[in-house]
């Protein structure tokens, strides 16, 4: 291959590589480990390898992507495409030869390992108290000389049966108002919003009112159906956030809405047209339809609240990191785009600062240390970490730029989490072999069975694909566990063994052999991926430090894991790598999607939206960018699991030299190594 070869560029995964000019998109994916699913053999029937082509000019990727590098479709191709109701950016990829640079989105549909995203709600007592309810009424019915009009013997009869005055009515209720009285012959249920304003009126006694409750997360989206009567969770459907196109961590989107005139057009619409999707098959999945969702609540971080309300995020990409709005908001989802009901209402739960957003206010009020006697440290792990620490007489809240090497990127085979991602990793202290468990296989790497004589019963159902996120921090804390790795992150060049591979003093440990992967290739965690991993991890407790700093504590009490990722995340292992600080093992908890049961208890809950405001205000933000300490944190934090800082619950799982090291390093001795600057705001 050489360099002026075609760069091609496959999201989310992430992955490239160059190819031969005329090689097909799907031979392309194949290359580089993309499955796309191709039923038809390229026989352009199946229309299932379709993909996305991002036109316009990709800075973080060093390209300009357009349709035009990609061969002209032919017409049987033009044709399927039209039946499948697709439009001039997709193109099949088994027919597209690539011709110049370019970046290719795989939509979820199409690919051949779905994404296993696992952002479940979690079982929580919820009160349930919803800003929507229903009303039978009886109305006076229309007669010659009465001029009162059909709105106000609705107003009437609501007042007289239900004593509630001074409502107002959607100008679509009130447009179809005299149709549905009359169907109902002057019998009708309506639907109000917060008991002051009609949002539906259904002929006759109906029963059913249903909302939607939505993480927008910066990786995946997740949205839960629920029946607001009862309170029953009816659907949970996730997707990936199709604005990874556009780079896979926030500062990247900042840059692409700040450098693209049409750069906000494209995430914005990009995230409505997800969102309609995905909660059409939630609705669909129930037996409803998804104009039956008259609300939503909806969370984020702050530059996914911004994109998603088709604001500009530019002022989050520096300080003083000002936002367009602190408060909740209330909007009619149609003013989004949105196809719920027409008079559907969207509430967006207020954010604490430029860089905590609604999702961590969503995750206080599920998780409540504001009502806590103990000192609780909350951390959301995702590309950008928030953290809160705090009890009910305080909060302090800040944001880490964690970025997206805990998702799998930045990692040689780093992979999102989907079925063949190596999810735990053991390394036998001897051997220095590692056995290893995949998603969609329960059976750990040697009890498997491969080769001529493995039987259906005893091969694998997934060989290795690559290593997604709580893959590598296992892998890594099991390096540094069994001294492949010295406490500077660096491979040990006293380990002579077949299992780390050398060159140029540059070591690499080969994690799987070539018959346990996928590729056929062996899967290697290198020298640059553990510095990623430490570059992340120091991040994120470099926050946390600092936030115990202000609060002139040395210990916490209990330590909350939130966030999808931050629920498949062994604590030990967390603890060993220097993700958080030390706390007993027993209180470190995993608590799921938190910022996704905030979402669905501020749905449910009308009195929680009101907590939410007042939280939002009591956490006092500490904004780690500007803080002069943070760096010195940080280089500390670079260390396994840290320069200075003392682990004593991790007695008996640390390496002997790093326990005696640990207790009686001097600080100066931290500075020897570096290993690159502070990460910049949110990568």
């Amino acid at each position: 291959m050489t360099e002026q070869n075609p760069l091609v560029i496959f999201m989310p995964a992430g992955r490239r590589d160059r190819v031969e000019p005329g090689k097909t998109v799907l031979d392309a994916a194949r290359q580089v480990g993309v499955e796309i699913e191709s039923i038809c053999g390229g026989r352009l029937t199946c229309g299932k390898c379709k993909v996305i082509v991002e036109n316009g000019r990709f800075d973080k990727h060093g390209i300009i992507s357009t349709l035009t590098h990609l061969s002209q479709p032919s017409t049987e191709e033009t044709e399927l495409l039209r039946k499948m109701g697709e439009n001039g950016d997709c193109r099949l990829s088994c027919a597209a030869l690539v011709d110049g640079d370019v970046l290719i989105f795989v939509p979820e549909e199409s690919r051949a390992h779905k994404q296993v995203i696992r952002k479940s709600a979690t079982e929580r007592v919820i009160e349930v108290n919803p800003v929507i309810r229903q009303i039978y009424v009886e109305v006076e019915t229309a007669e010659l000389g009465k001029h009162r009009g059909d709105w106000g013997r609705l107003q009437d009869a609501i007042a007289e049966q239900w004593e509630l005055e001074n409502l107002m009515i959607d100008l679509f209720v009130l447009r179809k108002l005299q149709e549905l009285l009359r169907k109902g012959k002057w019998k009708v249920t309506v639907i109000l919003w917060h008991e002051r304003e009609v949002i539906d009126v259904i002929p006759g006694y109906y029963e059913g009112i249903y909302g939607l409750a939505v993480d927008i997360g910066s990786t995946t989206i997740a949205a839960h159906l629920c029946d607001l009567r009862t309170g029953d969770v009816l659907a949970t459907e996730s997707t990936m956030n199709p604005q990874v196109s556009y780079g896979e961590d926030l500062m990247s989107r900042v840059s692409y809405a700040m450098m693209h005139k049409d750069g906000l057009r494209k995430m914005h619409t990009a995230v409505i047209n997800t969102l309609n999707k995905v909660a059409a098959r939630a609705a669909k999945t129930a037996g409803l339809r998804i104009r039956d969702i008259h609300e939503a609540v909806f969370v984020g971080n702050t530059t996914m609240i911004h994109i998603f309300l088709g604001i500009n995020p530019q002022e989050l990409g520096g300080a003083p990191f000002a936002l367009a709005n602190k408060d909740a908001v209330d909007l009619k989802a149609r003013e989004l785009g949105l196809h719920f009901h027409k008079s559907a209402n969207a509430h967006v739960l207020p954010a604490e600062a430029g860089h905590v957003g609604a999702d961590n206010v969503a995750v206080l009020i599920a998780e409540e240390p504001y009502d806590q006697d103990e000192i609780v440290l909350t951390v959301d792990v995702g590309t950008n970490a928030e953290i809160v620490l705090g009890n009910r007489e305080w909060l302090l809240s800040a944001s880490s730029p964690t970025g997206p090497a805990f998702e799998g990127a930045q990692i040689m085979f780093g992979m999102r989490a989907a079925p063949g991602a190596i999810e735990r990793v053991r390394i036998d202290a001897q051997t220095k072999v590692a056995r290893f468990r995949v998603i969609g296989e329960e059976r750990w790497s040697d009890e498997w069975q491969i080769g001529p004589d493995a039987t259906p019963e005893t091969q694998p159902r997934y060989l290795a694909a690559g290593i997604c996120g709580s893959g590598i921090i296992e892998v890594v804390a099991e390096m540094f566990v069994t001294g492949i790795l010295q406490p500077d992150g660096r491979f040990n060049p006293n380990h002579d063994h077949a299992r780390v591979q050398w060159q140029d003093q540059i070591g690499a440990y080969v994690l799987t052999t070539a018959e346990e992967s996928a590729s056929g290739e062996p899967i290697l965690v290198t020298q640059q991926d553990v510095r990623n991993i430490q570059l992340a991890k120091a991040a994120l407790y470099a926050g946390c430090k600092l936030l115990m700093d202000r609060a002139s504590i040395q210990q916490v009490d209990r330590i909350v894991m939130a966030g999808a990722f931050g629920s498949y995340i062994d604590p030990k292992y967390a603890m060993i790598l220097g993700l958080i600080p030390d706390c007993e093992l027993e209180k470190v908890t995993a608590v799921g999607n938190a910022a996704g049961d905030g979402a669905r208890i501020a749905l449910l809950n009308q009195e929680k939206r009101l907590k939410a405001q007042e939280v939002a205000y009591l956490a006092r933000y500490i904004e780690t960018a500007l803080d002069p300490k943070f760096q010195e944190e940080f280089v500390n934090a670079i260390h396994l699991p840290h320069a200075q800082d003392v682990f004593p619950h991790l007695d008996g799982l640390l390496p002997v030299v790093e326990r005696a090291a640990s207790a009686k390093r001097p600080r100066r001795r931290r500075r020897r190594q570096s290993l690159g600057t502070t990460p910049s705001r949110q990568r």
